[in-house]
């Protein structure tokens, strides 16, 4: 996957978007209605954002030196079980991240992008099957 080209359809999106936080967990939200209910403390999106802002670092890490992503997605995976996050959902989530990011770039999104969205995303999703097994 092409690092480079991940970095750029980031740096599209902030472009296009100050905060994408509330169109990512309204997507999430629609997909899985269950999961909003474990945000009901988040009265101001903070705790949202900052999750958010820990899965693009992560991202970030994972097309690049792959320092801790990898660590990150599986002690995350346990922690957010104990809140009621099943694993399967947890391991949507890139998904949910890439189509919303797609739909914030609208007509700018490349096939490139997509391409290396798409990968970046089956191997996380595949990151995180491993800790269901």
């Amino acid at each position: 996957m092409n690092s480079d080209i991940i970095s750029q359809s980031l740096e599209l999106v902030a472009a296009r978007c100050d905060d994408p936080t509330p169109l990512v967990y309204a997507r999430l939200f629609a997909q899985f209605p269950e999961m909003e209910a474990l945000f009901v403390r988040d009265k101001d999106g903070s705790v949202r954002g900052h999750m958010l802002s820990e899965v693009i670092d992560g991202v970030l890490d994972y097309v690049g030196r792959r320092v801790y992503s990898v660590g990150l997605i599986r002690s995350e995976i346990i922690n957010h079980e104990n809140l009621g996050v099943p694993p399967a959902v947890f391991g949507t989530f890139f998904a949910t991240v890439m189509e919303t990011f797609r739909e914030i770039a609208g007509e700018a999104w490349t096939p490139d992008m997509d391409a290396a969205w798409r990968e970046l995303v089956a191997e996380l999703e595949g990151v995180a099957a491993q800790v269901e097994a």
